[in-house]
């Protein structure tokens, strides 16, 4: 694929009668892209002879999707997925950008490891991966890792994912010093103490099944915590973002610190938005996530804080698992489900068909405002920037087959369901890197 790639490339790419979406810019027609040295020429009418061209007629032309929550498992855990298989699962799901969260085997601690991830993601050559350097050494939330040599080799942030920050005296020294090298915090909320032992959220269904519940204000409470550390840092660079919110309280918790005016972002998955604890009732461990499905009144406060702008990102928190973990008993399997390739679509049915989003919006919260929270040049179309493009037939209508997924796990509950919205083409740096055309499943 890499060979044709850059053999359909050549000096200028054009693509053609696409309905372009760019938010950052706002526009949204059907118009041309011009692609040169890797860098958007133009978005427009183009009337210029080009010998490489894409004709995008009926299709949505938008600047590259980017996930800032993937979990690739490399170094430690390369039978689940590596750098290079979950990088094909990212073109395949129109992601020209993903961030890997540091809670590998070993975890990413050290400007080494940063730089492995990078050296990899190379090798792989299908999506820019990014990565996070972990908050605390070892993951462990008592002594800070190596931030700012993190942060030299490439870190576009920090964060202890699959674990919270416990002590707050060290959260806020990690935010102080993300904020000497203007990087994120993002944070995976979850009070320990408060979670307990808990695999499903606290409530009726918990009871019923016989399962540890995972109380909502586990998330809640360390929310509310890290809040106030923010508060107490007031100006400068400080930048803080909640992973995976999933209950009504965090929303109305980042509803009020926005309304301060405080630098904090939060993002939200596809599963929260589509899935609720009931799904747990046959003890289906690929329904068991972290934080946990919550219930329909969860749903409708974070799609309600969508509608309203207080969500910056979508996001997938792929998680891959081998078959033989899944198929533990519930309080034994581990958290987690994957969801790079299938994301588009399942927003399209939570978010687009509903109402609840138009297509610029969708986009702005799967491109350009996540490239504003990890810091980096992308998420939109305008002149001299990388061209990163994602091609999409928003009516095409499909079932979801975990076996043609490019990723090496296949703990995916989205099985079987009929979609719409294919991705059609994925542009990296001027280059295909995926065609749905010449990439079958």
């Amino acid at each position: 694929m890499a060979n044709k790639a850059k053999k359909l490339m050549g000096d200028e790419l054009l693509i053609k009668n696409g309905h372009v979406i760019d938010p950052a810019n706002r526009i949204n027609r059907k118009c041309d892209v011009l692609i040169a040295d890797e860098k958007f020429v133009e978005v427009g009418r183009v009337r210029k002879p080009v010998a490489n061209v894409i004709d995008a007629t009926g299709k949505l032309v938008v600047p590259g999707l980017i996930d800032i929550h993937v979990h690739f498992r490399e170094p430690g855990d390369e039978e689940e997925e590596t750098i290079a298989s979950g990088s094909a699962a990212a073109v395949a799901g129109g992601f020209t950008s993903v961030v890997c969260m540091p809670n590998t085997t070993p975890p990413i601690e050290d400007e080494t490891d940063v730089e492995y991830v990078h050296r990899k993601a190379r090798k792989a050559r299908k999506t820019h991966v990014y990565t996070m350097g972990s908050i605390t050494k070892g993951r462990e939330g008592v002594e800070l890792a190596e931030m700012g040599f993190m942060s030299q080799a490439g870190a576009v942030g920090f964060t202890d994912d699959g674990s919270g920050v416990q002590d707050a005296s060290v959260m806020l020294r990690a935010l102080k010093y993300a904020q000497m090298f203007n990087v994120v915090i993002a944070q995976h909320c979850q009070d320990d103490k408060i979670a307990g032992k808990g695999v499903m959220n606290s409530g009726y269904y918990s009871t019923i099944l016989g399962l540890p519940g995972l109380d909502p204000l586990a998330e809640e409470a360390m929310l509310w915590r890290d809040i106030q550390l923010v508060k107490k840092i007031k100006a400068g660079t400080v930048r803080y973002h909640a992973q995976h919110i999933s209950t009504a309280g965090s929303v109305e918790l980042i509803r009020a610190a926005k309304k301060l005016g405080l630098p904090v972002t939060c993002e939200v998955t596809p599963h929260h938005l589509l899935l609720t604890e009931k799904c747990c009732a046959e003890y289906d461990t690929n329904y068991k996530v972290n934080p946990p499905l919550r219930t329909e009144k969860d749903i409708e406060a974070l799609k309600e804080a969508i509608a309203n702008g207080l969500v910056d990102a979508l996001v997938t928190d792929h998680a891959p698992h081998l078959q033989s973990e899944k198929e533990l008993e519930f309080l034994a399997a581990p958290f987690g489900l994957i969801g790079l390739e299938c994301a588009l679509p399942l927003y399209i049915k939570s978010l687009i068909e509903p109402g609840i989003l138009d297509w610029p919006g969708l986009i702005r919260l799967m491109a350009e405002k996540p490239a504003k929270i990890i810091g980096v040049d992308k998420g939109t179309m305008s002149k001299g920037k990388q061209a990163d493009v994602t091609i999409i037939d928003p009516n095409a209508e499909y079932k979801i087959d975990v076996n043609t997924f490019r990723s090496k796990s296949k703990n995916c509950p989205y099985n079987g369901w009929t979609v719409k919205g294919r991705v059609e083409k994925t542009i990296v740096g001027g280059e295909i890197r995926f065609s749905a055309e010449s990439c079958p499943p």
